[in-house]
């Protein structure tokens, strides 16, 4: 769904802070944090979870899922996959 690092960098887009986006979604401060703490897909209530990406969603971010195509034309970034290691 959305992983910590995608949360960070939608923060970074949109230029806000933690505390920006839990008043944007309606979630604690605590809540965002812990989010964005998480190495792969953020865990969680989904209530919480789906509140932060539908504020993100209105905030004019798209999240892109790994090996998924972006629809809407915008400008993104996506983080490639790592190289693999030479033997």
């Amino acid at each position: 769904m959305i992983t910590g690092p995608q949360m960070r960098a939608a923060r970074a887009l949109l230029d806000i802070d933690q505390k920006t986006l839990a008043e944007l979604s309606g979630v604690s401060l605590a809540t965002i944090q812990r989010m964005e703490s998480s190495q792969g897909n953020v865990r969680g209530v989904v209530d919480s979870l789906m509140k932060v990406v539908e504020a993100l969603d209105r905030a004019g971010i798209e999240l892109i899922g790994e090996q998924t195509r972006s629809e809407s034309g915008g400008r993104g970034v996506r983080l490639k996959a790592p190289p693999a290691p030479s033997s």
